[in-house]
């Protein structure tokens, strides 16, 4: 039997597949599907630092204004105990701890924050709280064009410190691809104390409503296409850094999560084919995967990994310009289609 074995953020893991935050890793009976179909780790759904404040801000409504123009009635009303009013903080943190309790998996918990207090606070109550490790997803759009591409990077550093700094597990950052040089700012992430970096996060556009005129939220599932930019910058990484690397975003197949791993991933995150097909589709993904290790005559994940990087790879500068020249050189229209 090929070893699958690999290692991510100093984590053991069975093999490389790790369902990635979604609905599937938020409900207990799905994760424990995920599990037993061969998850070797869940990434649990982003804890949100807006929702938990909305959460708690409408709990202290209920429990300062109920008595809002009826003074006199007041006696009447049930004396409650904090402990009633659960906020989504409280039942993240619950559910965690069941997690802990019920599957024999590590568990990486997410966290989405927008101040520094929240990012710091949250990150110790999910470390406190049974997580083996943290994602921090910092969905951040730099839409302010006063802001510049070093002011944008410093953000997610000096973040990054700070949470360092409250907490001991390790701590891996979700990365959007829309830096001006992607290497590098993994590199000075690295230095600033990362354990590991997850490549990429997807980030989902609005679409416009025509005769309304609203700007609606849009989803979009992936694609095996979209793998292709991640094992790009996993490649170009491979043996430039040492913190761990996922790719995230376009992982749909065995074949998919095997490149991956050529171009020097430790883990693949798995979400839209799982969303599609079901938590069955990540044992048929490990099955192709075994399969194919095998037919190749491969002993494990790790004779297998960053053997297609920049830096192993027979012609590296497929992975620069000459990609580019080349395709655009060789590209021929369909037939019959005017030229």
């Amino acid at each position: 039997m090929t070893d699958l074995r690999t290692e991510y953020l100093g984590l053991k893991l069975k093999n490389p597949l790790v369902p990635s935050s979604s609905p599937l890793t938020g409900a207990a009976d799905t994760a424990k599907q995920l599990e037993d179909q061969g998850a070797a780790a869940l990434v649990l759904p982003s804890l949100f630092e807006e929702s938990i404040r909305a959460s708690e801000e409408a709990s202290m409504r209920f429990l300062l204004e109920q008595e809002t123009g009826f003074g006199e009635a007041g006696s009447f009303l049930p004396v409650h105990d904090d402990s009633c009013f659960r906020t989504e903080l409280d039942e993240y943190l619950e559910y965690l701890q069941q997690l802990k309790q019920s599957l024999g998996i590590p568990l990486i918990a997410s966290l989405n924050g927008i101040s520094a207090e929240g990012w710091t606070t949250h990150a110790r109550q999910l470390q406190e709280a049974g997580a083996d490790a943290l994602e921090l997803n910092v969905y951040y759009v730099a839409t302010n064009i006063e802001e510049s591409s070093s002011q944008v990077e410093q953000r997610y550093i000096d973040l990054l410190t700070e949470v360092k700094k409250h907490v001991s597990i390790p701590v891996t950052m979700k990365l959007g691809s829309q830096f001006s040089s992607v290497g590098h700012f993994v590199r000075c992430l690295e230095a600033a104390g990362a354990d590991g970096v997850s490549l990429f996060n997807r980030f989902y556009q609005p679409d416009i409503a025509l005769f309304t005129r609203e700007v609606m939220p849009m989803l979009t599932l992936s694609s095996s296409y979209e793998s292709l930019l991640r094992i790009h910058w996993v490649a170009t990484l491979y043996g430039k850094v040492k913190l761990s690397m996922a790719v995230t975003g376009g992982i749909h197949s065995g074949e998919d999560a095997l490149k991956a791993l050529m171009a020097g991933a430790d883990v693949t995150h798995l979400c839209s084919v799982l969303l599609r097909e079901g938590p069955q589709m990540l044992g048929l993904i490990l099955r192709e995967m075994q399969h194919w290790l095998q037919e190749n005559e491969y002993e494990g994940v790790s004779q297998l990994k960053g053997s297609v990087s920049r830096e192993c790879a027979i012609d590296p500068s497929a992975y620069d310009r000459a990609n580019y020249v080349e395709v655009m050189q060789t590209h021929r229209a369909a037939t019959g289609v005017w030229r």
